[in-house]
């Protein structure tokens, strides 16, 4: 019973994407359920933020207490339920630009809502693009597998049109870490908002740039089937006709939002995890490259994705068997931090501090010089700050 209690936790995040999705299909104010959600999730991680929690650990045997089948099960079983969301969507776009009329109606036995106004559809559209971003922590656990897996990684990937992600992720931002080569690790003085789009082509360009190496090296042309790069475009293609079929511009817009939205959370997650932190080139990724995160309702709900040292140090290991291994800790929950990034201003001042305290603490000499000559570019000069690093 214990075993299956610790697993039940990493539920929260499924569970409250199915409850987004019945929101769209059930129409009227609950297709708002999804932002609502969203407001409700940065109040609880707010207020657990003194809550610290560990991973799901072994037990007296040394064997794990995380359930692989049931945790893998349900990241597979994720990607026809983001499918699911997205029909819901195209749905819903299709009876708004259709005219269907705003009238009582039944679904598998079930009172909804026929037809949408256009508030409703701009609800259900961010609802949406919220829990589909949510969903990425899925892809990003299974782009760590092989196989089966990682082509189910690629194709949750490829229903938000970020289908590179999966070999950027891989091949580039864990071999790159805090330093300029990784477009996913933002520089100090950005904005999260410069830094989404900086992130998403820059991880796009760099599969661009590896296919085309190595297709040239295997002596194969650039435009083919061969291409990771434009396979992972091609997985995106049945998203971009079920929307442009069920609304045309419409329907084209709406996807186009939803893409937005659960990209900026992927980079937002980038941003959160490694601000600001430097390393040399060709030195070593350490544990002080990443910001822990071990707040308790973000370590349940993006199940352990948090423990950026643990895992960029084991990069394979599953989610459920990461740990605290001493990483920088700003204390905050992703939920808060992500509605700080949100005003770069706020962002900055706290951040400045923080990194300051990195820079004495943790940084190598080499890492230490150049964060002097960067924070001298962006205004990151701080008195220096008494006391050591810890957890707010």
């Amino acid at each position: 019973m214990k075993k299956l209690l610790i697993n039940i936790r990493y539920f929260m995040a499924p569970i409250l994407i199915l409850v987004s999705m019945f929101g769209v299909i059930l129409g009227g104010p609950y297709v708002w359920a999804g932002v609502v959600l969203f407001g409700v999730g940065i109040l609880l991680d707010t207020l657990s933020m003194p809550m610290h929690t560990k991973g799901a650990g072994f037990d007296e045997d040394g064997e794990t207490n995380g359930i692989p089948g049931l945790q893998n099960a349900v990241m597979y079983i994720m990607l026809p339920v983001f499918a699911l969301l997205q029909v819901a969507m195209a749905w819903r776009v299709f009876q708004y630009v259709n005219g269907v009329p705003i009238e009582p109606g039944m679904f598998m036995g079930i009172p909804i809502q026929m037809g949408i106004s256009g508030a409703e559809l701009i609800g259900a559209t961010l609802s949406t693009g919220i829990f589909a971003g949510i969903g990425i922590i899925y892809g990003h656990e299974l782009a760590h597998t092989k196989g089966f897996s990682f082509v189910i990684s690629r194709l949750m990937m490829g229903l938000s049109g970020s289908a590179h992600f999966c070999y950027a992720h891989v091949y580039n931002h864990h071999l790159e870490l805090a330093h300029q080569d990784d477009p996913a690790t933002s520089p100090r003085g950005r904005s999260i908002y410069r830094h989404f789009w900086l992130s998403h082509m820059g991880q796009s360009k760099f599969l661009y740039k590896m296919e085309q190496a190595r297709l040239k090296k295997l002596g194969k042309p650039f435009i083919s089937l061969d291409n990771r790069w434009i396979r992972g475009y091609f997985m995106s293609l049945p998203t971009m006709i079920l929307f442009a079929w069920a609304g045309g511009l419409v329907g084209v817009a709406c996807m186009f939002v939803i893409w937005t939205v659960s990209n900026f959370e992927l980079e937002a997650l980038n941003y959160m995890e490694h601000y600001g932190l430097i390393r040399e080139k060709g030195q070593p990724i350490d544990y002080r490259h990443s910001w822990d995160n071990d707040n308790m309702f973000t370590s349940w709900f993006f199940i352990e994705i948090g423990r950026q040292g643990d895992h960029h140090d084991r990069g394979e290991t599953h989610f459920w068997e990461l740990d605290e291994v001493g990483s920088p800790n700003p204390g905050w929950g992703y939920f808060t931090e992500f509605t700080m990034a949100l005003v770069p201003p706020v962002w900055h001042s706290v951040y400045k501090k923080k990194l300051a305290t990195w820079d004495r603490d943790f940084a190598s000499e080499g890492e230490r010089a150049i964060a002097a000559r960067i924070n001298a570019e962006v205004g990151y000069e701080v008195e220096d700050q008494p006391g050591s690093y810890a957890k707010i």
